[in-house]
């Protein structure tokens, strides 16, 4: 779990470090023990008003995808520093008009022991036709769970937050020096 200050000053180092010029605004920068994922917004193709969805579609694809491959040398380099300095792997992805599309990210395998009952959610979900394996319904009961719960993971998170200061606080936190020490 990062904190609200770790975030904060994650954040901050990426808003210092992408060239102006990379992004029209960086979006979102969002952590976990993993991956730092960078998103930013890119200009919209300038589309005549009258073009189809299929037409507007493409278009943003088609910027999307030169922003990708003109941009790759300036990420790698700006994921090689990152990632040495706050030892997770970096991602990228774009906003444009208004769609939001993901470069590279990571997948990490979470093992989980399932009882009968809560495997055979995963089989309808299967059998349904909403998932092609267990692991992609598990992933999807879990994106399910974050929509509708995120008032009460937001809470959780601050309640978290709260206990790592108490807990930097304890007897086994670094003690600061004391006034009045000389170095």
């Amino acid at each position: 779990m990062i904190t609200t200050e770790q975030q904060e000053k994650l954040r901050g180092w990426f808003t210092g470090r992408l060239p102006d010029d990379l992004f029209e605004e960086l979006v979102e920068v969002t952590v976990d023990r993993e991956e730092v994922t960078v998103i930013g917004r890119i200009p919209a193709p300038k589309l005549a008003e009258d073009v189809s969805d299929a037409e507007k579609e493409a278009a943003v694809q088609g910027r999307v995808q030169e922003f990708r491959e003109r941009t790759r040398k300036t990420r790698i380099a700006l994921a090689r520093e990152a990632e040495h300095r706050f030892r997770r792997k970096v991602s990228w992805g774009v906003e444009c008009a208004g769609e939001r599309s993901l470069f590279t990210h990571i997948s990490a395998p979470v093992m989980t022991r399932l009882r009968q009952p809560e495997r055979q959610v995963l089989d309808t979900l299967i059998a349904a036709g909403v998932a092609r394996s267990r692991s992609d319904a598990l992933a999807w009961c879990v994106r399910l769970v974050q929509r509708h719960t995120d008032d009460w993971l937001s809470e959780l998170r601050d309640s978290l937050e709260h206990v790592q200061r108490v807990r930097a606080q304890g007897p086994d936190a670094e003690p600061e020096d004391a006034p009045g020490d000389t170095a």
